[in-house]
């Protein structure tokens, strides 16, 4: 099978580089680690620095480093383990769910001037495809993200 896979990597490439061109560059944004594993956390609950490291594959040295920054602004709080395991957890504060979510809608906003000329079918087969692509590299990995 001829697949495109140049053209797919390159136009990735891009799309890294675009999605930080739709928002605004102004103060207050999350950087690009605190923005994903905040998702994360959102998704699955407070988590360790183990069950980041399992989730995203970094080293904890580099976990140690993202979630120290994150606790210096504000957006996360160390607790205790909700089930009882020794290890204390990171989980979101009101300021990092605020953040989140404001920076979240900027993304959307950004995406929705983009779209504007798509018809409501290619966003649709553009979002299916993407979750699919998003999926296979999940499977492959092994380290798949939660969703609803």
């Amino acid at each position: 099978m001829d697949m495109p896979v140049d053209r797919i990597e390159f136009e990735t490439m891009l799309l890294g580089r675009h999605m930080s061109l739709l928002t605004s560059r102004g103060g207050g944004r999350l950087d690009r680690s605190a923005y994903i594993l905040l998702s994360r956390i959102r998704a699955q609950g407070p988590m360790s620095i183990g069950q980041l490291h399992e989730a995203f594959g970094l080293d904890t040295s580099t976990l140690n480093r993202q979630t120290a920054a994150m606790l210096r602004v504000g957006v996360v709080e160390r607790i205790p383990d909700p089930d009882g395991g020794i290890a204390r957890k990171f989980a979101i504060t009101a300021e990092g769910e605020h953040r989140l979510d404001k920076d979240r809608a900027e993304n959307r906003d950004g995406l929705q001037r983009v779209l504007a000329e798509w018809t409501p079918e290619e966003a649709a087969q553009l979002a299916d495809n993407l979750a699919r692509l998003n999926r296979d590299i999940e499977r492959l990995d092994g380290r798949p993200w939660p969703r609803d």
